[in-house]
Order: structure tokens, then sequence, then C-alpha cells
């Protein structure tokens, strides 16, 4: 009898506590839907906002980034403390959540650290064609943590902002044009001063070739098999690879209709009789 009234005790405590924390409960669930919604309808006038702004580009992805994750963190800590946890033991196990948090992900802090040092800084923004940790692409999007890059094979390379902040970088469109350096052998027969007038020729008829700085050709190197030629020219960046590729070509073209020989290594075999 004393245990079945000791369980009728137990069993009255619980569903006492149960109507006592059910409606904070309620509280916390409709507060945590109507606050991701709210979070949702803020983030999307926010992204009206920069639409209408002519802000850098990073730095709107940036913000945005950072003003959802900063939401998102205050409606939990609202929801948790509907649940009953105390302010101040809250702020005690964020404090502690924080620490073994911020020693776990050194590298996610760090990259985070890196993307303020790039809004800061820019070294480069978006649509830039750069060079950075082994890629080579166009900037598409900087955000709190990563940089995303197009290559040229269509491919999106996602780097940690820390490496990016801490590396090379080189930026292909922080100046308008941009230098190109071509090497071409021909054969120690072959008149050089011919070759050299028809790579500079080339250079003169092509419109998108810029004409100062003024296109030059030197001898670079006497090499074991050719004489090794530079040429030197300079393009707008909308229009260097294109102006790289026709010299490449029209190059090859031309020396074969002068007779220029651009040597390429030979391997001859002879059959020794036995």
């Amino acid at each position: 009898m004393d245990k079945i009234m000791n369980l009728q005790e137990h069993a009255d405590k619980a569903l006492e506590w149960m109507w006592a924390v059910l409606p904070n409960v309620v509280i916390a669930i409709i507060l945590l839907v109507l606050g991701t919604y709210i979070i949702r309808f803020i983030n999307k006038m926010v992204r009206k906002f920069f639409l209408r702004k002519d802000y850098d580009l990073a730095l709107e992805t940036f913000l945005q980034s950072f003003i959802s994750i900063g939401l998102k963190i205050i409606l939990f800590v609202l929801v948790i403390t509907q649940l009953g946890v105390q302010t101040t033991s809250l702020v005690a196990i964020l404090a502690s959540a924080g620490l073994a948090i911020g020693l776990a992900l050194q590298g996610s802090l760090a990259n985070f650290a890196g993307g303020v040092l790039i809004l800061l800084f820019k070294p480069f923004r978006i649509g830039d064609f750069i060079s950075a940790q082994g890629v080579d692409g166009t900037v598409r999007e900087i955000s709190i943590f990563t940089t995303k890059v197009s290559t040229f094979g269509n491919q999106i390379a996602v780097i940690p902002n820390g490496q990016l902040s801490n590396n090379t970088i080189v930026n292909y469109n922080a100046l308008n044009t941009r230098r190109d350096k071509i090497d071409v052998g021909i054969g120690y027969g072959s008149n050089i001063k011919q070759a050299k007038e028809i790579m500079l020729a080339i250079c003169k008829e092509r419109e998108t070739i810029l004409k100062e700085p003024a296109p030059e050709v030197y001898v670079g190197e006497l090499a074991d098999s050719s004489v090794n030629l530079t040429l030197r020219f300079w393009a707008n960046n909308s229009d260097f690879w294109a102006a790289h590729f026709y010299v490449l070509e029209e190059i090859k073209y031309r020396f074969d209709a002068a007779g220029i020989e651009i040597p390429f290594p030979q391997r001859v075999v002879t059959q020794v009789k036995g």
C-alpha cells in the first residue's frame, strides 16, 4: 500500500511539473517558429536593401551572412531562456562552450578574421581574376569563412579566408592593363632580324594590342639547339587572352611561310647490325 501511495505521489508531482513546464515549452516552440520566420523576413529585406544600394558585392555577402548568423544566435538564447535556463547560467555555459569551441575551431576563427581582413584591405573584389593557393579563377563570392572562385574549367573552388589573407595573392584585375611574355625559339640558321620584324608586325596589326608601351622583341637566350626570342606586349585585361592566343598562332603561320625554323627535340634511332 505504501509503495502505491509513493507511486501516486510521484505521478502527481510529475504531472504537476509537466503542467508547470508545458506553457513555457509551448511558448518556446511558438517563439522558435515565429523567430525563424522573422529571421527569413529580415534576411530578405537586407538582400533587397543591398540590391537598391551600390555597395561592394563582397561586403554585401559578408554582412548578409553575419546578420543571419547573429539573428539565429539571438533566437537560440531567447528560446533557451524561455525554457527556464537562467541568464547567468546561460552566460556561464556559453562562456565555457565558447572556450571549448574556440579551441576546437581555431581554423574557423582564423577564417572569420581572414574574411574581415579581406573586406578591410580589399586585395581583390568579386569579379576579379586571381591566382591563390594553387587556384586560378574568377572570384564569385566572399562569405564569412570562405571565398568561392570559378576556375577555367567552370568548377567552383572554395578557399578558406584564413589561408587567403596570410598567403600570396596575385590579382590580375588590380590594374587595367597587363603585359604578356611569349618565348619562341628559332634555328641558328634562321634570320633573327626577319623573325623579330614578323613578331612586331603581328603586334602592330592587332588592334587589341596596345601601341603604348610599344611591343618589343629581344634575344633572350642562346640555347643548345635554338635562339630564343622573347616578345613582350601590353593589352587590356579584357583583351589579354584573345591577344595571347592570336599571337602564338600567327607566329607559327608566318614563320612557316617565311621559312623560319622553330626547332623541336628529335631523337634519331639507328640500328646496329651485328
